[in-house]
């Protein structure tokens, strides 16, 4: 194997995923079953996002998910807001004791 550019377009199209499953003896309805998945759950994998059912495919294989459908998994940056934008909120606990007269 290569390595794969996740930006660009998926190691195998869909047709090279199910020739290399099978190819390795296995097909779509007995790795669902083997990774706990619902039976169907692999073979659907083409037309729905299923994250669970695609690590099961793509660790049979020998690829990572996000080499395999590189649209599904869009390689996000840290997410730091902005304070000045998004100030710190107010704790909503009081920071003084409780006045336990009060509560009674």
């Amino acid at each position: 194997m290569t390595p794969h550019d996740p930006k660009k377009t998926p190691a195998l199209d869909w047709e090279g995923i199910k020739a290399e499953l099978h190819r390795k003896g296995m097909t779509f309805g007995e790795l669902s079953t083997r990774s706990g998945l619902t039976r169907t759950a692999c073979g659907k994998v083409k037309s729905s996002t299923s994250y669970p059912a695609q690590k099961a495919i793509a660790d049979f294989i020998g690829y990572k998910p996000e080499e395999l459908w590189p649209s599904r998994y869009p390689k996000g940056g840290p997410r730091i807001l902005d304070t000045k934008k998004y100030p710190p909120v107010d704790r909503q606990k009081s920071t003084t004791a409780a006045d336990k007269s009060a509560a009674a």
